[in-house]
Order: structure tokens, then C-alpha cells, then sequence
């Protein structure tokens, strides 16, 4: 009779717990800064001489290679883990903000805030970090999981919208960029306790779920299947409504008579409140239906985005709607990464959250872009805020049908492995 080798236990200074606070710390640096964009279009556009519609193209292509560059970013992460990837991401976001103030013409603005900065954020964002919790925690703890990073990255909005607003008005918004960057050099250093690509699942339960077919033929898969479209095509209207509002948001109030300090309170207290609304989120979406809590979340996005609109804009009307949206927010994420997970397994956990994340920020492009471009052509952003509600009004309908369970192909291939 022979007996097994017993397998080396992990190395004991890399517990779950340290895993989870460095993750969560790394969201709050990555989505501080890219929250408080907006706060930049007025300054900037001042000094270059430029109209918006040039900035709003900026944070548009930022949005569109964030997503682009999640599909690879998160294959890159099932294979060799978050580290590399987060690390690779935090300089490569480092290297666009501190670029950022000597972008003299349009072209160098598109490949500082554009290009360095959203591929920084397909490798330094969330994405990473909940493909990397998932892989670490059983299943039940994997939506409060999420749902803890994703408040943390609403607490980093929270502190940078007003941390950023003070920074333009103490030293200049060029200045303001460069300390921001320096933010981002702990991103490496933190990414560093994240376990490899086996990840470390406690309790008996393997980290790594679903059959090994191969990258090609899980995308493939999961595009044959009809909840996984209608869930990539619901997360288009999160990233529309998000982007347009976080770069937006800003000029539309001072517009309207609403002072600058005020404008960046009101991002501050989307993040602040998405901090309760995303754990919330994570824990009910562990207890309760993942489908209808989405449903719940769109229709309410228009219900009151329609109110403020329709309203007096006041110092009142623009704290409530900060706040309601802040609830709202981000509490997208913990559903909509359980049901990836729920269908497919965690094996390729990040691949296909990378595709449904891409979705989400098509989604922002087209929000932050049409922003500018409509205000440049209008002088308003009222059709803009319009289509954003019968966008909410869409996602609502289109998650209801959405089945939560495995999805037919996967209990295929497992059953032939």
C-alpha cells in the first residue's frame, strides 16, 4: 500500500484574507482616478484651445480598449494568474496619466488617455480581481466577494472625485494628473500576493470549475448560448449610462448654475453610496435570483435618471440622484460575473467575463462619445439622457429571461472529460 504525497500547503503569508484587502486596494487605486475624467474636460479643454468633443473622444477610446483589452487581459489571467497582468496594467495606467499634461495636440491626448490608459485598465481593473477571487473562495462567498471589490473601487471614486477636484484648484489639473500616477506605482507592488493560475480555494472545494476545451471553443460556446448574449447585451447599457454620466455629469451641472465643487461631490457621492449599493449587491446576489436583481437595477437606473431630468436642477435634485445612482452603480458587477460563473465554470472565468466587459464598455464609448459629439452639435445633452433611459428600459427586458444554470454545453463537456 502506498501512500500519497501530501501537497505543500500555500505559502502561510498569503492567506485569502491578505489576498482580498490587497484586491480590494488595487480597485480603489484603478478606478479612483479613471472616475474623476470628467473633472479634467473643462481645465483641459481651456488650455489646448479644444472643444469637448475632442476630450469625450479621448475617454471614449479609453472605454473601448478598456473592454477591448479585456477578452486578452483576462485569457492572460486564466493562464498565469492576476499578478503579471495587474502589475503590467498599474504601469502601463501610470505611464498615461503622467503623459497626460504634455498632450499638446489631439492625437497624443487619444494615446495618453486613450490608449495607455484604457489598456492600463483591461489589466489593472476589477475584471482582474473578481476573475481572481473567484479562484480563491468557495462558491458561496464568491458574489460578496465581488461585491466587496467592487465597493472598494466606488470607494476610490468616493475619494479621488473630491481628492482630484482639490488637486486642480491647490496646484493646476497638469500637476493634479502627475500625482494621480504616482498613485498607481502601488498597483505592482500590491498585485504581487496574488496566487497563480490554480488559485487557492478553501475548504476542499477546487478553485478552477468547468471542463478544459480550450479558449477558442469556450468563447465559441458561450456565444451559442442565448442567456450569455442577452447577459453581454444588458451589460452594453451599464457601460453607456456609466461612462456618459462620470465624464458628463461634471459639465452638465456647472452648465446649469451648479458650482464645480458641488459637480465633484456629486461623482464623490455616487462612489460613496455604490460602496453600500455593491455590497449589497454581492451579498443578495449569493441569496436571491442574480436575473431580477439586475432587472430591478436597469428599471430603476430610468426611472430615476427620467426624475432628474424632468426636474429643476437644484443642489437637492443633484445630490438625490447621485445618491440613488451611486446604490445602483456598480451593483451590476456581482450578478453579472455570478452568472458567467454559473454557466461556465470559473476555468475561464476571466476570457468571458472579459467578453461580457467588453460589451460594457462598447457601451461606454458610444455613451461618452455621443456626450460630446451632441453637445458640440445641440449645445444640450438631453437626447443623450433620454436614450439612456429607453436603454435601461431595454436591459429590463431583456434579463428577464436569462436562465440561471449551467449552461447545456458545459454539463456536455464535463461529462465527457
Amino acid at each position: 500500500m502506498t501512500t500519497a504525497t501530501p501537497k505543500p500547503a500555500p505559502s502561510s503569508w498569503r492567506t485569502p484574507a491578505l489576498v482580498v484587502i490587497c484586491g480590494c486596494l488595487i480597485s480603489m487605486l484603478a478606478f479612483g482616478p479613471r472616475s474623476s475624467m470628467g473633472l479634467f474636460i473643462g481645465p483641459l479643454s481651456e488650455t489646448r484651445g479644444w472643444g469637448r468633443d475632442v476630450f469625450a473622444l479621448a475617454m471614449a477610446i479609453q472605454n473601448i480598449l478598456w473592454g477591448a483589452g479585456g477578452p486578452f487581459a483576462g485569457a492572460l489571467t486564466d493562464r498565469y494568474g492576476p499578478a503579471p497582468v495587474l502589475a503590467g496594467g498599474g504601469l502601463l495606467y501610470a505611464a498615461g496619466l503622467a503623459l497626460m499634461p504634455y498632450a499638446e495636440t489631439s492625437a497624443e491626448l487619444y494615446l495618453t488617455a486613450g490608449v495607455l490608459i484604457g489598456l492600463g485598465l483591461s489589466g489593472a481593473s476589477f475584471g482582474i480581481i473578481i476573475a481572481g477571487f473567484t479562484r480563491l473562495l468557495p462558491p458561496e462567498q464568491r458574489s460578496w466577494s465581488v461585491g466587496i471589490a467592487t465597493a472598494a473601487g466606488s470607494m476610490g471614486q468616493f475619494l479621488f472625485a473630491p481628492m482630484g477636484q482639490a488637486f486642480i484648484a491647490g496646484f493646476g489639473w497638469q500637476t493634479a494628473l502627475m500625482l494621480m500616477a504616482a498613485s498607481m506605482i502601488a498597483v505592482p507592488l500590491l498585485a504581487g500576493v496574488f496566487p497563480g493560475p490554480k488559485g487557492m480555494a478553501a475548504g476542499g472545494v477546487p478553485a478552477v470549475t468547468g471542463a478544459n476545451i480550450g479558449y477558442v471553443a469556450a468563447v465559441r460556446q458561450a456565444f451559442q448560448h442565448r442567456s450569455y448574449v442577452l447577459l453581454v447585451a444588458g451589460f452594453f447599457v451599464c457601460g453607456f449610462q456609466l461612462a456618459f454620466i462620470t465624464t458628463h455629469l461634471p459639465p452638465y451641472l456647472t452648465a446649469a448654475g451648479i458650482s464645480p465643487s458641488l459637480a465633484a461631490w456629486a461623482l464623490a457621492l455616487i462612489g460613496l453610496f455604490n460602496v453600500m449599493g455593491s455590497y449589497a449587491s454581492g451579498v443578495l446576489a449569493g441569496k436571491m435570483s442574480k436575473r431580477y436583481l439586475l432587472c430591478a437595477n436597469y428599471f430603476s437606473r430610468g426611472i430615476a435618471t427620467a426624475a432628474f431630468i424632468l426636474l429643476p436642477i437644484s443642489p437637492v435634485t443633484v445630490i438625490a440622484y447621485a445618491a440613488v445612482m451611486g446604490l445602483l452603480w456598480l451593483s451590476t458587477v456581482p450578478p453579472t460575473s455570478g452568472l458567467v460563473a454559473l454557466m461556465f465554470g470559473t476555468r475561464y472565468m476571466g476570457t468571458l467575463y472579459g467578453f461580457a466587459f467588453f460589451s460594457h464598455q462598447v457601451g461606454g464609448f458610444l455613451g461618452v462619445w455621443l456626450g460630446g459629439v451632441l453637445y458640440e452639435r445641440t449645445g444640450s445633452y438631453d437626447v443623450v439622457w433620454w436614450l439612456g433611459v429607453a436603454l435601461a428600459m431595454f436591459a429590463t427586458i431583456i434579463h428577464w429571461p436569462i436562465a440561471e444554470k449551467p449552461a447545456p454545453s458545459l454539463a456536455a463537456a464535463e461529462a465527457k472529460a
